[in-house]
């Protein structure tokens, strides 16, 4: 009997020794978990329920704790939180996935050969619109004229948009349509001439604002086509392992329509909207205030202080090196600029202004010093920050302005840049290692469609300093190359931080969203040149897998 007793008692202190483990959804692992937590942790196995992660850790300790009738084995492949692109114009992109795509081509001619082709591929289109080229690319290096154009298509508009979406070249028929002459003003804008038998003639070229004029004549797609481009743009996106981007530059109007779609679970991406400072846009979203939605957030107004380098819109403290006659220019007024600044400040949104050159960036740098007064906290941002002056870097740091830059932009114009700007104002340029120096942080994007819409070529770009030839040899400016830590922090966590979504997202550690992906190699540990060619396996949102 007292045996008995004694085996009851050791059951029952066994049993109540005996911990319950936790129902989860599923547990990944067995793998290589970089959390990219403060610590750049690296783990085996995370805990995933209801699109949330509950616990990572190595793959005893979350077996010991949590329960799931999944488990996932990875066999040691690697595991990075979803990649976010700080700066796109993912709306943009999908359109412009009925357009023709003139990137790559090498000539003038080349293009005008891809136009015919769309065209007559696309007879049922009746504004012909393509995207892409890039003057750099060519012998001449200089601007087309709209001469062969006007003999191709007499009767049909065309506008074919430069790769950085700061110039394109029209036909004849568009620019009527558009109602612009030869002696067409604009502010913040060109319509390029020519004299020809004594008389000045449009060459067809448009620059900064100017381009608008055309553009907004461009019907866009029907309901059912726009919903299906933007779906194969998420396709894309989610293939190359994107889960969240920022729109640079949108309204209202697109915004709703983004939004119809997640809410009936179509668009699954997440996407930060920052709004285009029109009058409508103002009115309603500063009434209103920000949106902050599991897949949509709306915080922020994006500026435009100048143009683009490599069509000479930058705004340069000194002239261009090739054109010593020109500067660049402002693309709004500086009224403008102050206005938007006061009243952005006065509320609580976000301010992220485009700024190329090392005026625009200088300007803009002593505007927010100006209006914020001290005011540390709210996260205003510098779109692009490619060309600073040497003295303006420290404004960064005092003003806790982040920069959000676009590393494969340095690996694009590195083959033309010292002839625009020369050697020196280079060394000051792209400068991701000393914008984290003093920023203590970047936030990394494409600008796609004007670059590349995988991430992975913007991770490589900000390590190398190459492009996948691996040229040149040690790098663009080699002193501006960052870790691989810090190139991952800035499609991640640095990206999420820089639209207020640290605490949802960004990073593997509990209670974020299960956004993640699985790749092919282990990118902290693979040689450099393997890089831009990493695979996604699969892309979670949500700890739902997507492709």
């Amino acid at each position: 009997m007292k045996k008995l007793v004694l085996c009851y008692f050791l059951l029952v202190l066994i049993g109540g020794g005996c911990t319950q483990k936790t129902k989860v959804d599923y547990i990944i692992y067995n793998a290589n978990i970089y959390t990219v937590d403060s610590l750049f942790s690296r783990t085996e196995a995370m805990a995933v329920k209801d699109g949330k992660i509950i616990a990572t850790g190595k793959s005893n300790e979350i077996f010991e704790q949590y329960d799931a009738k999944e488990k996932n084995n990875l066999n040691g492949k690697t595991i990075l939180p979803g990649l976010y692109d700080a700066h796109t114009h993912f709306y943009y992109y999908a359109l412009a996935l009925n357009e023709a795509n003139l990137t790559g081509t090498k000539s003038f001619h080349a293009v005008l050969d891809r136009i015919v082709d769309f065209a007559r591929e696309n007879p049922e289109i009746h504004w012909i619109k393509g995207r892409g080229w890039d003057q750099n690319d060519w012998v001449s290096k200089e601007f087309p004229n709209n001469d062969s154009l006007n003999l191709l298509f007499p009767d049909k508009p065309v506008v074919l948009i430069r790769i950085d979406g700061h110039a394109a070249l029209a036909n004849k028929k568009a620019l009527e349509m558009a109602g612009v002459s030869p002696n067409t003003q604009v502010e913040g804008g060109i319509f390029q001439t020519k004299l020809s038998k004594g008389k000045k003639e449009l060459t067809g070229i448009l620059v900064d604002n100017a381009v608008d004029y055309v553009t907004k004549l461009i019907p866009e797609p029907s309901k059912q086509d726009k919903t299906k481009l933007l779906l194969k743009a998420q396709e894309n996106c989610l293939k190359v392992g994107l889960t969240s981007v920022a729109e640079a530059g949108i309204d209202k109007a697109a915004i709703d329509y983004l939004d119809s779609l997640q809410t009936v679970g179509l668009l699954k991406m997440r996407i930060y909207a920052m709004l285009n400072p029109k009058v409508e846009n103002f009115h309603f979203y500063l009434k209103n205030g920000a949106v902050f939605k599991p897949k949509l957030t709306v915080n922020s107004f994006k500026i435009y202080t100048d143009g683009a380098l490599g069509s000479r819109g930058a705004c340069l403290l000194n002239p261009y090196l090739d054109r010593k006659n020109e500067r660049g220019f402002f693309v709004s007024s500086i009224d403008s600029l102050e206005v938007y600044a006061q009243r952005i400040a006065a509320s609580a949104f976000q301010m992220n202004s485009h700024c190329i050159g090392d005026s625009a960036n200088r300007f803009m740098l002593h505007l927010y010093e100006k209006v914020l007064q001290g005011n540390t906290q709210r996260r205003w941002r510098i779109e692009h920050a490619q060309v600073i002056n040497e003295n303006d870097f420290q404004k960064f740091r005092k003003n806790k302005i982040i920069p959000s830059v676009q590393p494969t932009h340095a690996t694009s114009d590195m083959y033309w840049v010292y002839d625009r700007i020369g050697k020196e104002r280079a060394s000051n340029a792209y400068a991701y290692k000393k914008l984290i120096t003093y920023a203590g942080m970047i936030a990394g994007g494409s600008d796609f469609p004007v670059e590349d819409v995988n991430p992975f070529l913007g991770i490589y770009a900000a390590v190398s300093r190459q492009d996948i030839r691996k040229i040149p040899a040690g790098g663009f400016e080699p002193q501006n190359k960052i870790s691989r830590q810090q190139a991952i922090q800035a499609f991640t966590i640095w990206a999420a931080y820089a639209g207020f979504e640290d605490k949802q997202k960004g990073s593997l550690e509990p209670g974020k969203v299960a956004d993640f992906i699985i790749i092919d190699k282990d990118i902290m540990n693979c040689n450099e040149y393997e890089i831009p060619f990493i695979k996604v396996i699969k892309t979670y949102i949500d700890g739902i897998p997507l492709n």
